[in-house]
């Protein structure tokens, strides 16, 4: 988000030089920098003991590719909270462990997206409303059931690569 008045008064923001960050929105009458803000979110590799990982297919992403546990992390939820939280809401599996692999910068929806690496039994998915599929698959043959490049792609590759 780029701010163009204040959120806190409402005043027209104008442009000052901000140390070395160059010309930033700031509020003279708040007397604040008005930094551009980002959803953070988290995007998981959900990984079993068979070396396998799940990924899911979510029309409303698209019609196509798999992808991957995904999620916006709430207000006093650490990150490692959201991937335990994501993967239970989206396949009912409890996560053994959370390693964090690499963030993300998603410009296209304003999103930082921080990789995990995520551990859970293998078990049958309890899917959620907005899970259409999942299913297990053998971690060298994912990168091809994602698009190539996208987030999830490079995420799993690093995990494959691990």
């Amino acid at each position: 988000m780029h701010f163009q008045y204040c959120p806190h008064c409402g005043k027209k923001a104008e442009r000052k030089q901000i140390g070395d960050e160059g010309l930033i929105p700031y509020c003279t009458q708040c007397e604040v920098p008005l930094w551009d803000m980002f959803t953070t979110s988290i995007i998981a590799a959900v990984v079993n003991e068979c070396g396998e990982i799940a990924l899911l297919r979510q029309n409303y992403v698209s019609q196509t590719n798999h992808v991957c546990v995904a999620g916006i992390m709430k207000l006093g939820e650490s990150a490692e909270e959201t991937v335990i939280r994501e993967v239970g809401e989206e396949l009912g599996l409890k996560v053994k462990s959370v390693e964090f692999v690499k963030s993300y910068p998603y410009e296209k929806k304003e999103m930082l997206m921080l990789g995990f690496r995520a551990v859970a039994e293998k078990a049958d998915f309890v899917l959620s409303g907005e899970v259409d599929a999942a299913e297990w698959v053998k971690l060298e043959d994912a990168p091809g059931l994602l698009r190539e490049g996208s987030i999830a792609w490079q995420l799993v590759r690093a995990v494959t690569e691990d």
